[in-house]
C-alpha cells in the first residue's frame, strides 16, 4: 500500500497542480492523507472538492491549533496506513513516474526492502 502525507497551509495557489500530479502517477497511490494547518484561504475548500471527486483516496484533517511544519508532518505520517509513505509539500509538482521509480528502487535494493 502506498500513502502520501501532504501538509497544507494557505496553499490555494499551488494545491490543484500538486494534487493532479499525484493523481496522474503511472503507479497509483492508495491514499492521500492531508493535514491542513488552519488555512485562511480557499485551501480547505479545494481539498474538499478533490475529496468529493475522488472518493476513498483522500483523508483530510483540519488541525484545531497551528502545529507548524514538523508537527504537522508527524501527524500526517501517523495517520498513513501504507507500507510506503511519500512526503509531499503543497507546492510540489511530481513527475508522472516518481512513485514508480521510487518503489522500484526500494524493491530492487536489498537494504531498503520491507520485511
Amino acid at each position: 500500500m502506498i500513502s502520501v502525507a501532504l501538509c497544507t497551509y494557505n496553499g490555494e495557489k499551488y494545491l490543484s497542480k500538486q494534487l493532479d500530479s499525484i493523481l496522474s502517477q503511472t503507479m497509483s497511490v492508495n491514499e492521500i492523507v492531508i493535514c491542513d494547518d488552519i488555512s485562511t484561504d480557499s485551501t480547505f475548500k479545494i481539498l474538499k472538492k478533490y475529496e468529493k471527486k475522488y472518493r476513498g483516496i483522500f483523508k483530510i484533517f483540519k488541525n484545531d491549533i497551528r502545529l507548524s511544519t514538523i508537527k504537522n508532518f508527524q501527524k500526517a505520517i501517523s495517520l498513513c496506513s501504507g507500507d510506503y509513505i511519500f512526503l509531499c509539500d503543497q507546492d510540489d509538482v511530481w513527475k508522472v513516474d516518481k512513485v514508480n521509480k521510487m518503489i522500484d528502487f526500494f524493491k530492487t535494493n536489498e537494504k531498503f526492502k520491507i520485511n
